[in-house]
């Protein structure tokens, strides 16, 4: 293809994306939006996150007008948002379904989000998930949210926790928040909710489970998946073992000892007992101001967090400072610089000098 072909198809594709931009502009109402959220309207809601989870600079200010304009009509009733982590195979999805099916029969309204910073390689969401929670997916009280695709973890996860916003407000007192895999994304999901679940394979040790030394301090709640069938002992053994381990661990900052149990989501043993659990610690650290105390915790690392991307987009949309950023980058893939003082170049360059 020409050169002069290519730049008119550019030329066509800006265009066409400062169209669509002017129509939303023009179209767009926070105050209504808004309002279509906290009614429960399920449309206006998956509209709402798919433009906070847009990447395009010129979507940012629209989210953020959308993010306070429901927060000023959100009723600020008591939620409680659960993470759940484990390595592909350890049975997350049907888990999760389970559990949000349970907490709705008890008259709970359930929302899950999924953070997957590795949908960024296709370039779209993880559908797998929603499709294998085929009943909880189209109850009537559930709303399943695929992750989004971004380009980097800070973004999924800044998008995931906004969308979290917005599910509180369209009425949903339970969150769970999934993570595929087990990585770097925990770190961001212990960050964002009030219960962190681990689960585990009967079994196979931390090596075998692709768990990262720190995970299993970070859970709130252990949970020995599958335990059903001939792996019944199994579980059981391997629940013992962490519980011997977990002695030897400092008390955690809630006050609570990490409960490790044993579940199959199959046969639903052991999943009355968990549930139980984390209603039990949530209730006992709103009581104690722990409760409180944690998600004000995690706003003011968001504060940070987000002040970093927003500083990074801004001297990203300035076409010197990704100049440089691009010739670092080749200088660094070449050899010719370190990550650590090619980004301290830049840095400097930026925002220091």
């Amino acid at each position: 293809m020409s050169s002069h072909k290519v730049s008119s198809k550019s030329k066509a594709v800006d265009a066409a994306r400062k169209r669509i931009q002017s129509n939303r502009t023009e179209d767009f109402n926070a105050s209504e939006i808004a309002g279509a959220i906290v009614d429960g309207k399920r449309e206006e809601l998956a509209k709402a996150i798919t433009l906070i989870e847009s990447e395009n600079p010129s979507d940012r200010p629209l989210a953020q007008e959308l993010l306070k304009a429901v927060k000023d009509l959100s009723s600020g009733k008591e939620t409680l948002r659960i993470g759940i982590t484990g390595i592909p195979g350890v049975g997350k999805s049907t888990f999760i379904e389970r559990l949000g099916l349970d907490m709705i029969n008890e008259g709970g309204r359930v929302a899950v989000l999924a953070i997957d910073p590795s949908s960024k390689k296709t370039g779209g969401s993880i559908l797998g998930d929603k499709t294998r929670m085929d009943e909880l997916a189209v109850h009537s009280a559930a709303f399943v949210r695929p992750s989004p695709a971004a380009a980097a973890l800070g973004g999924v996860a800044r998008a995931t926790m906004e969308a979290v916003i917005l599910c509180e407000a369209a009425g949903y007192n339970k969150i769970i928040i999934e993570t595929v895999g087990v990585g770097q994304s925990e770190t961001s999901v212990r960050d964002m909710v009030d219960v962190f679940t681990l689960l585990l394979i009967g079994g196979a040790g931390d090596e075998v489970q692709g768990i990262k030394k720190g995970i299993v301090e970070m859970a709130d709640l252990i949970v020995v998946h599958k335990a059903d069938g001939d792996r019944i002992d199994t579980c059981i053994k391997t629940a013992q073992s962490y519980r011997n381990s977990l002695h030897l661990s400092p008390m955690p900052d809630g006050g609570e000892a990490v409960e490790v149990m044993t579940a199959s989501s199959i046969t639903g043993a052991g999943h009355n007992e968990m549930r139980e659990q984390i209603e039990s610690l949530a209730k006992n650290w709103r009581m104690s101001g722990f409760f409180l105390t944690q998600r004000s915790n995690q706003q003011s690392d968001r504060m940070l967090s987000h002040a970093k991307d927003i500083l990074l987009d801004k001297k990203m949309g300035e076409s010197s400072s990704k100049a440089l950023w691009e010739d670092l980058s080749q200088e660094v893939k070449s050899g010719k610089q370190s990550a650590f003082s090619a980004a301290w170049s830049w840095v400097y360059k930026n925002l220091v000098s």
